[in-house]
């Protein structure tokens, strides 16, 4: 490199040189020879001075050439002499990323790990029922400006008590995401908001990715909120706003599939593909465990801008629509409650015990299947019974009454299959169907039901 340059250098300094050199000759050619010169230009004084500069230019800039190489020369002189002797492959005082994060690639869920006493509470509400739930939410939402009916609310914890995941659908405007906010405030536990993006697709857009240049975990809230809530006894609050904005089957299938397994010890959701010495003490082998007190309440908007939800979402979460906002009204003063999720459960379990869905009604749903296959081609399905013998009991012990309950969870479950059928044929047999619905529960017993399948014949 060095060579290189005094070529360089050296080209430049006998170029000039030359240049000078005959500068020099021409000048004097000039002033020697007068009989060539006759015009009065060439003879002026301005001639000889632009002649002169010409000669002097070059010189100078031979001269600057050769000033600079030499205090380059002996900047790199010293340094040569002051640099230390490195040997070849040493590189152990160079600050790798490894080293300047300490070997941590998880920083804040090691934070968690040193502060885990501040998320085992025991100062929690044992003697809270279903019903007292439900009204004390709606007032402490009524507090904060937030109006709900007592319906809404019996149906919003009735579905938590069925499925770790729900789906609020609706209008804009009418408290989708509030709903799920002023929960987590009034149980002391503020929910987790997650804004969904349009080009998530897969799981790490939700739990983060390790940077392989700064040898660091790029930490996500939903990653700590669930860290957190496996050393807490509380009931977590996620909130996927606007999940339908990208497909929730892509970038939340592996939720999905985690929820369906019983066992919720052996929920884990893979994070890194291998282990480090100084990981997080709750990371098993690179995989988090999805914890059993978190629910996950996603707000979904149906217009062009976003995805049709699929039936595989649909089928494993449980549905409510916020269509309509509530009348003001004058709430008595709550205060924020705290229970367990286990607490939690364990009301649910009661109420299934203690309000186990009539016979009578085990019969009307028989025949209203038996109905829907031969109008329609659609059955209700083990796993929609699994739900509604869960959801109609807490609704229920939530102050509700029991064919209101099972007017919701029809329409939201199983007439939602009708709107993909024949929609000639879905005009046609909708008001035999409403007929049918009075004949077996009385008349205007289901309204949502006959509401929902009125409004499939007037769309098309």
């Amino acid at each position: 490199m060095r060579k290189a340059k005094r070529i360089k250098y050296a080209v430049c300094i006998t170029t000039f040189v030359i240049v000078s050199a005959l500068l020099l000759a021409a000048l004097g050619t000039y002033i020697g020879g007068e009989r060539a010169f006759d015009f009065a230009l060439v003879r002026s004084e301005t001639m000889y001075v632009c002649v002169t500069l010409a000669v002097i230019l070059p010189l100078l800039i031979v001269a600057f050439i050769f000033v600079n190489l030499r205090r380059k020369t002996h900047i790199t002189r010293i340094s040569d002499t002051s640099a230390p002797e490195v040997q070849a492959g040493d590189v152990s005082d160079e600050p790798t990323p490894e080293k300047a994060n300490n070997g941590e690639r998880f920083p804040t869920l090691i934070k968690i790990d040193r502060e885990k006493e501040k998320y085992e509470r025991s100062d929690y509400d044992e003697s809270i029922t279903l019903k007292t739930l439900c009204e004390n939410l709606r007032n402490y939402a009524a507090n904060q400006k937030l109006y709900y009916d007592i319906e809404d609310i019996r149906r919003f914890i009735a579905g938590l008590s069925v499925s770790h995941i729900m789906i609020l659908q609706g209008m804009s405007g009418t408290g989708k995401t509030s709903l799920a906010y002023v929960f987590g405030k009034y149980l002391d536990n503020p929910s987790t908001v997650i804004p969904v993006q349009p080009m998530w697709k897969e799981r790490t857009d939700l739990l983060g990715y390790y940077n392989e240049f700064t040898k660091q975990f790029n930490e996500t809230p939903l990653l700590e909120k669930m860290y957190e809530a496996n050393y807490g006894k509380d009931i977590y609050v996620t909130v996927l706003d606007e999940m339908n904005i990208a497909r929730v089957e892509y970038y939340f299938a592996e939720f999905l599939s985690m929820l369906e397994i019983p066992d919720a010890e052996k929920r884990y959701l893979t994070v890194v593909s291998s282990q480090w010495e100084k990981d997080p003490k709750l990371l098993k082998e690179g995989m988090i465990k999805l914890p059993d007190n978190m629910w996950f309440i996603g707000t979904a908007n149906n217009d062009d801008s976003t995805f049709a939800i699929s039936d595989k979402v649909y089928d494993r979460a449980m549905v409510m629509n916020l269509d309509n906002k509530a009348e003001p009204f004058i709430a008595a003063k709550e205060r924020t409650v705290h229970i367990t999720a286990e607490r939690f459960n364990a009301m649910a379990t009661a109420a299934r015990k203690e309000y186990r869905m009539t016979k009578r009604n085990e019969r009307r749903l028989e025949m209203l299947d038996k109905y829907m296959i031969e109008h329609f081609h659609v059955t209700f399905g083990n796993r929609i019974m699994t739900q509604i013998r869960k959801y109609i009991p807490v609704y229920v012990a939530c102050g509700g009454e029991e064919l209101n309950a099972l007017d919701d969870i029809l329409s939201k479950k199983v007439l939602r299959k009708i709107e993909t059928q024949n929609p000639i044929y879905v005009k046609n047999a909708a008001e035999g169907f409403c007929r049918y619905l009075d004949d077996l529960f009385g008349d205007d017993k289901m309204p949502l039901c006959k509401q929902l399948m009125r409004r499939f014949e007037k769309n098309i």
